[in-house]
């Protein structure tokens, strides 16, 4: 009868290190292998199971990073103090095991799209790969040093070696998802100078309107609010990056994303003006679009030329362009009028509270618009149909401060969507694919500041929605798969011009 092998007290000299070892060559071989085998990265030929499969990665990589660090603070008392170091060898198989398993999901995630042509994304695949390989080898080297003569010297050599890899993988995955400074943003001068970085510049008064440079402090922040997390450094959707203005010209694979001179023509209006169902349409599904004032301002800035350095007194400044730019919050626009606004929006501490408190029932779902704004939008996709009436209570709370929500294919009903009264600042609502009727539209058609309903595939009738007739900033509508008539449709049309309505036609 074969013996069973015990991960935890096979001794050296036995089946284990010898299986371990033929097995962790073999993996290592096949990870340093992928690469090359799979060759560039091209999001658009990978199907959709491998950018699912990659989006567990940041998800995986968490475990090999505990696992790791607790043996190595394992190994530190063991070192420093009479206590035992640990002799199993089962918590670092786990740990290289695991570590694998990121790497792989990892390399899913960079072949699966938006990472093409970045060589912050391609440094931290071979960081990743090399701590996955070093933890392969030294669980190797654990293996053969469990004899009770053997020494620990080497292993541990491999552990610490095999952290700091760690460490400088898990580096460059942050500064791919929170950007290169977030370390070392805030970081006290002494530091920054022993870094090699620039010192801070003290924060300066707010400038007029007409001395601020429109691209860098009005445009750039827009675009940091609305495109760059998709589409910077380390991060590179359609290989367009838009995280400088040289960047922004360059384009990507669709060509620049402006078009100087013509706002019309150019790629990013095209795509936010887009219907939000349409596939084309940025920002995706799911992530908050440009407000209109945002939008109109990015527009101005195109059709004046799109100059990286004049300021805003050397453009044409109407007053509506004036008006918009006043509307953005105090990391836009850093006008006296923009200053004046956001100040007194900030959210206050319970209000903090209460959202952190609701992230429990709602992981990610509930976010502020921006840092310096109260304002709310909440996303229930993810949940699906967990989403219920019941558990839409819990959000009563903050209705108030909702700007924008989309409860797409959730398993809300009538009796939610009459808790929205209370959501009197909302300017965008989804509801598709949801079991609402005409009585949700009782409610939306009280909601003043609405400018987009999605009711695509919901048993809405004609009765319903010509109700929305009284919401005077409506400005899309989408209808698609209801049953809402042609004629119905017109008579909308006929009162309200200026709204578009998505019909699918």
């Amino acid at each position: 009868m074969s013996k069973e092998i015990d991960l935890d007290t096979q001794p050296a000299g036995k089946a284990l290190p010898w299986f371990l070892t033929i097995t962790g060559l073999l993996t290592i071989g096949g990870m340093i292998a992928m690469p090359f085998l799979a060759g560039e990265p091209d999001g658009d030929k990978m199907p959709d199971l491998v950018r699912f499969l990659g989006r567990f990665h940041p998800v995986i990589l968490h475990l090999p990073i505990g696992i790791f660090s607790l043996i190595l603070l394992q190994e530190l008392l063991g070192m420093f103090s009479k206590q035992k170091s640990p002799r199993g060898v089962l918590p670092i198989f786990i740990g290289a095991g695991s570590a694998v398993a990121a790497v792989i999901a990892g390399f899913m995630l960079y072949h699966g799209g938006g990472y093409e042509g970045s060589e912050l994304a391609e440094n931290h695949l071979w960081s990743g790969l090399g701590f996955a390989c070093a933890a392969v080898v030294t669980m190797i080297v654990k293996a053969w040093s469990l004899a009770p003569a053997a020494s620990q010297v080497f292993y541990r050599l491999l552990l610490f070696s095999s952290v700091g890899v760690m460490g400088f993988a898990s580096h460059g995955g942050a500064s791919m998802t929170h950007g290169t400074d977030y370390l070392t943003q805030y970081a006290p001068n002494p530091i920054r100078n022993a870094l090699g970085l620039e010192p801070r510049e003290k924060e300066e008064k707010a400038k007029p309107l007409e001395e601020q440079i429109v691209y860098a402090d009005i445009v750039q922040p827009i675009l940091n609010k609305r495109c760059v997390q998709c589409h910077k450094e380390g991060k590179i959707k359609g290989k367009l990056r838009m995280d400088t203005y040289e960047m922004l010209v360059k384009g990507g694979k669709e060509g620049s994303a402006i078009e100087v001179g013509s706002a019309e023509d150019s790629n990013i209006v095209y795509r936010a003006e887009l219907p939000e169902d349409d596939e084309e349409h940025m920002p995706p599904d799911g992530k908050p679009g440009f407000e209109a004032e945002e939008l109109a301002v990015v527009k101005w800035w195109i059709n004046e030329g799109a100059d990286p350095k004049k300021t805003a007194g050397e453009l044409n400044l109407t007053d509506e362009i004036r008006a918009a730019i006043g509307k953005l919050d105090l990391a836009i626009g850093k006008g006296e009028v923009a200053v004046k606004e956001a100040s007194s929006d900030q959210p206050s501490d319970d209000l903090r509270a209460t959202v952190a408190k609701l992230g429990t029932d709602f992981p990610g779902g509930l976010t502020f618009e921006s840092q310096s704004s109260s304002s709310l939008t909440f996303t229930g996709v993810s949940m699906r149909k967990n989403l219920t009436d019941e558990l839409f209570t819990k959000l009563a709370p903050v209705l108030a401060k909702m700007v924008a929500i989309d409860l797409s294919a959730t398993s809300v009903t009538d009796a939610s969507i009459a808790k929205l009264a209370a959501a009197t600042d909302l300017r965008m609502v989804r509801l598709s694919e949801t079991g609402i009727t005409d009585a949700s539209l009782d409610t939306l058609a009280k909601l003043t500041k609405l400018e987009s309903v999605n009711l695509y595939g919901t048993k809405v009738t004609d009765a319903g929605v010509k109700k929305l007739i009284a919401l005077p900033n409506l400005k899309r509508l989408y209808l698609w798969q209801t049953a809402v008539t042609p004629e119905a449709i017109a008579e909308i049309k006929k009162a309200l011009p200026a709204v578009e309505i998505v019909t699918g036609i």
